[in-house]
């Protein structure tokens, strides 16, 4: 078989296409894509703040100093009527309450009149009495007379004008009515003491009820016209300068409180006030529902600002004492999800190079918390301003990817 010669201008013109063809094919294909798992750019360790950057920012610094620290805990506790001088003013007897004098928030004093209660019982009392009284001036006359006879019947006897018989009988008489007279003294004074517990006014009939201490009336349970039984209280009456601080403490930590502790309180009306209670006791047995123990502790509250059934939340030491570095709750921030704090280094012309330090943090308590790693005794930490040298931190990492 024979093929037509091959010219050199053919062979040109086919090596001219083919390069064509690779030009446009490698034109047409896409770049590679760049790694999409190439790591995020790492922040910086350290940055450095103009004096108009610091002041903006309200960044201050203080040297890092050793502090015994105590880890506390905060539970919810309620604040209750002081039971030790808390009188509850209730009925002795089954009756009909004829007036009240006094309403809630009222200030009383101390046998001050609260109410006035009309019954059957105090007019049996008072009848017994009555009765006791002219027993006992019966018996009295009775006395007197038997004395006189006895002394008259001893006269008669020096004179041989009576027996020794009717002298004995006279003397007989005479202790008689000297019994019989005690037994009518006693019976008045029973009368008397029935009185009494009833409080039955001598000149009304009417059971007056006392306040048993000076303070507020706390409660009212009933109004004039009801017919109350024996023992149904009707008024509270409560000294506010003395309250009871209820708190429901964990079994881990009650064994670190004891009597006469002092504890720290808030409640919502003066959130940021603290309040300070002793602790006066502590139950015998845990909740076998809540694993807690139930500690009472009692506030002084001479201003009365505090009142009975507010909320509170109670700090309490849960702990043993630690020394170590402690600075404020705001100076620690997250970085990276980590607790930092920032070292400032002064340039003396008032700026300052900041260096973020990973630190481990241990007891937190009244607002401070105490650093174990991290940070060295003389630093100066950023305690103001804290989260404004974060918030650069932040950018510079931002710049740097």
């Amino acid at each position: 078989m024979t093929y037509p010669p091959f010219s050199s201008n053919r062979a040109l013109l086919l090596l001219v296409s083919l390069v064509t063809i690779g030009v446009a094919t490698n034109c047409g294909r896409a770049a590679p894509p760049e790694d999409s798992d190439a790591p995020p750019a790492a922040p910086p360790a350290e940055l450095t703040l103009s004096a108009e950057q610091i002041g903006h920012g309200g960044v201050k610094w203080t040297p890092a100093a050793l502090s015994t620290v105590t880890e506390t805990v905060e539970l919810p506790g309620e604040l209750k009527v002081d039971e030790d001088h808390t009188a509850r003013i209730s009925s002795p007897s089954r009756g009909r309450l004829l007036t009240i004098r006094a309403n809630v928030g009222d200030r009383v004093a101390r046998g001050q009149v609260l109410a006035a209660l009309q019954s059957e019982d105090a007019n049996a009392a008072r009848a017994d009495h009555a009765k006791a009284t002219a027993d006992l001036g019966h018996h009295q006359a009775a006395l007197e007379y038997a004395r006189t006879a006895r002394q008259r019947a001893e006269r008669l006897l020096a004179l041989k004008a009576v027996s020794q018989q009717d002298v004995e009988r006279a003397r007989t008489d005479e202790k008689a009515a000297a019994a019989a007279l005690a037994q009518a003294q006693a019976e008045i004074e029973r009368a008397s003491t029935a009185l009494a517990l009833l409080e039955v006014d001598p000149v009304t009939g009417q059971i007056l009820l006392k306040s048993a201490l000076g303070g507020v009336v706390l409660s009212r349970d009933a109004a004039a016209g009801a017919v109350v039984d024996a023992g149904t209280t009707i008024l509270v009456v409560t000294n506010p300068d003395s309250l009871w601080l209820q708190v429901a403490v964990p079994e881990q930590i009650a064994g670190t409180i004891t009597p006469g502790a002092r504890i720290r309180f808030t409640v919502p009306a003066f959130p940021v006030e603290t309040f300070d209670a002793q602790v006066h006791s502590l139950g015998t047995a845990v909740n076998p529902n809540t694993r807690s123990v139930p500690v009472r502790a009692v506030i002084a509250n001479p201003q009365r600002r505090l009142r009975p059934e507010m909320l509170a939340t109670v700090r309490m030491e849960a702990g043993i004492p630690q020394t170590g570095v402690a600075v404020p709750d705001d100076a620690i921030q997250l970085l990276d999800e980590r607790p930092v704090v920032f070292i400032a280094e002064p340039d003396g012309r008032g700026g300052a190079r900041f260096t973020r330090r990973d630190i481990q943090v241990a007891a937190t308590a009244e607002g401070r918390r105490q650093i174990v790693r991290g940070v060295k005794e003389g630093e100066l930490v950023v305690t103001e301003g804290a989260f404004a040298v974060k918030a650069q931190f932040g950018r510079s990492r931002i710049q740097i990817g």
